[in-house]
């Protein structure tokens, strides 16, 4: 497994990630973690590798586009010193642009999208053993839905980003098709966004394959 004894992982990205944690450190004790796919992950890494004591922080915020993120990532990524940081944001950059098409001012395009969240990247890397990428996601089985379908093009954006800069790269858009085949979006996520316990299982395991998780360790 990619991480190892006494490694802090920090998860950063929107609502999906937030899931109600604690302010202003999602951390500690009474669902500080937040009750999305970070708890997941924190659990299983725990569970599985008790003996590396593994820090699992989750700084989601809800709402948030990638230049929300930009404007905290000092307080909230940097400071907090990760050797592991995951990053999956793009939801809301998106979405505005469909639910409030009339507030331009609240729409992250695809160039400024990209270009953002590159320079993160790139300003990170060099100060933690290693980025996990997550993209965005729209729990929509059809392709040629508007959203579905830009949510495709900013999730290859993401990609373009982890082959220029060798990070890890979780396609959980990829991940949800494979579940679609089998189950109505609705019973996913009722917003086709946010997702249910299911939806947030599917998210830590896509999550937990990239880092080399085994899930047979220790039975």
């Amino acid at each position: 497994m990619r991480l190892t004894s006494k490694d802090k992982l920090v998860m950063i990205g929107d609502s999906i990630t937030d899931c109600e944690r604690a302010r202003p450190v999602g951390e500690g004790l009474f669902g500080a973690i937040g009750k999305g796919y970070v708890s997941v992950v924190d659990a299983l890494l725990s569970s599985t590798y008790p003996e590396l004591g593994i820090r699992v922080v989750n700084m989601g915020s809800s709402g948030n586009t990638v230049l929300d993120l930009k404007e905290r990532w000092q307080t909230d990524v940097i400071d907090l010193k990760p050797d592991w940081l995951s990053i999956m944001i793009g939801t809301n950059d998106v979405w505005r642009q469909y639910d409030s098409p009339t507030i331009p001012e609240q729409h992250v395009y695809l160039e400024e999208y990209e270009a953002t969240l590159d320079q993160l990247v790139a300003e990170t890397l060099p100060s933690v053993k290693g980025i996990v990428l997550m993209t965005p996601f729209y729990i929509e089985p059809n392709t040629q839905d508007l959203m579905r379908a830009e949510m495709d093009r900013y999730g290859a954006a993401v990609k373009r980003i982890a082959e220029k800069h060798g990070t890890l790269f979780v396609d959980t858009q990829a991940a949800f098709n494979q579940v679609l085949e089998h189950l109505y979006s609705g019973t996913i996520a009722w917003d086709r966004v946010h997702p249910n316990h299911t939806g947030h299982a599917v998210l830590a395991r896509t999550f937990l394959q990239v880092i080399g998780y085994d899930y047979n360790k220790g039975i």
